[in-house]
């Protein structure tokens, strides 16, 4: 890499890892007073669990040489044995993206999830789900990207990925108490508000980082991920005001996050034109995902699959329909607007593969954490809340 581009992609490894943070603010003005450092601790141990696992064996298994079939790589990298340079630049990199895609799940099971079973399925789900998907999407030899599918910046490596592990961890562990009787009110939305600016602020390293040069595919990656958030937010609003007559914060936080979600796979094969409009469809699309889960009565506390399993969705089906070669020639195939029909089918192939295997895999993980350490905190826990049941803090003091 020249000077400028490897000094690009240290700024935007430190910006990637600057969304798990964000994650973590994101979530916890999202769930009541009692559990917001649980739910902090979840995402911030998240980083440290997860860099040991890349550097020990995660980032062999997504970009070792492929042991055959595309379906995973080799041995050749333990321990980043052999990297120097721009590869190690590139592992590191690949790191931020494997911590944040495990902490993305954490929403889904705030206020009930046992933090020893945190640490065990997270562990697990680092060495034998995500470096597998990665795979598939990310290597040159991998099933899905020499099939010809293409994921620009983690659609569904990331989004869908932990999107479907989401919804199998849900199955496994239940509702909370009280779950559709009771209100489950955020208590800090500004808390929210703000973990959604740094998320906004960490994805311009996501995305437009992923061109893995400061060059033209970057600066059309850092233009389409502003726009796609901006118009989906304003969908996500107008709809919400459409149908329950009061605009909320919270919808504009959700409905940016969602835009930014959808335009990952598609930020540097698509148009700006193109992004406004998968920025408004992922704004409706996601609002309506959402109210999904007392419809069919699954207890996805902080909406990861109303957002990131439909985002994620959506992003990489709307990648078949808009990509252009015009804009960049890597995607390999035009979508489905300009004549591409085949890369279409391709992109809905590919999305099956990993909604099959992962939530297949996620769930049997989460069977396998609940024999050994169990899954759900006590009744009494969580009732006092996760804060003071498990880990003896409470976040907030308040004296006379």
């Amino acid at each position: 890499m020249d000077p400028g581009s490897i000094a690009w992609l240290l700024v935007s490894s430190a910006l990637v890892l600057f969304m798990t943070p964000g994650l973590a603010l994101f979530y916890g003005g999202m769930v009541r007073s009692k559990n917001v450092l649980s739910m902090l601790m979840n995402n911030f141990f998240t980083i440290s669990i997860v860099t040991v696992i890349w550097v020990v064996i995660g980032y062999s298994l997504a970009f070792g040489a492929d042991l055959g079939g595309g379906f995973l790589g080799g041995f050749d990298f333990l321990g980043f044995e052999g990297l120097s340079g721009d590869a190690l630049l590139f592992a590191v990199f690949q790191m931020m993206f494997a911590i944040i895609t495990p902490a993305l799940i954490s929403g889904a099971v705030a206020e009930r999830m046992k933090f020893s079973a945190w640490v065990l399925f997270v562990t697990l789900w680092s060495i034998l789900v995500y470096p597998v998907v990665a795979h598939w999407g990310f290597a040159a030899d991998g099933l899905l990207f020499e099939w010809g599918a293409r994921d620009f910046a983690g659609g569904l490596v990331v989004h869908a990925n932990a999107g479907i592990a989401a919804l199998a961890l849900v199955f496994a562990l239940g509702p909370r108490k009280g779950f559709k009787e009771e209100s489950m009110r955020p208590h800090s939305l500004p808390l929210t508000l703000l973990g959604t600016g740094i998320l906004w602020f960490g994805w311009f390293g996501f995305n437009a980082g992923s061109a893995l040069a400061a060059d033209a595919n970057a600066i059309t990656a850092f233009t389409t991920t502003q726009i796609a958030a901006s118009v989906a937010a304003l969908g996500w609003v107008v709809a919400e005001w459409w149908k329950t007559g009061k605009p909320t914060t919270l919808g504009a936080a959700s409905g940016a996050v969602a835009g930014l979600v959808a335009i990952t796979p598609c930020a540097g094969f698509v148009s700006p034109l193109a992004s406004i409009a998968i920025g408004l469809i992922a704004g409706v699309i996601c609002f309506w995902a959402v109210s999904l889960k007392f419809r069919f009565n699954y207890d996805d506390s902080l909406d990861v699959v109303g957002i990131h399993l439909a985002g994620g969705i959506a992003g990489s089906l709307l990648l078949g329909i808009f990509a252009s070669t015009a804009v960049n020639e890597a995607v390999g195939s035009d979508g489905l607007l300009f004549g591409g029909g085949g890369f279409f089918l391709k992109q809905a192939g590919a999305l099956g593969a990993v909604l099959v295997y992962g939530f297949v895999a996620s769930y049997l993980l989460a069977r396998l954490t609940k024999a050994i350490t169990g899954l759900r905190a006590d009744e009494k826990a969580e009732i006092d809340g996760l804060d003071i049941a498990l880990h003896e803090e409470r976040a907030y003091v308040l004296t006379d």
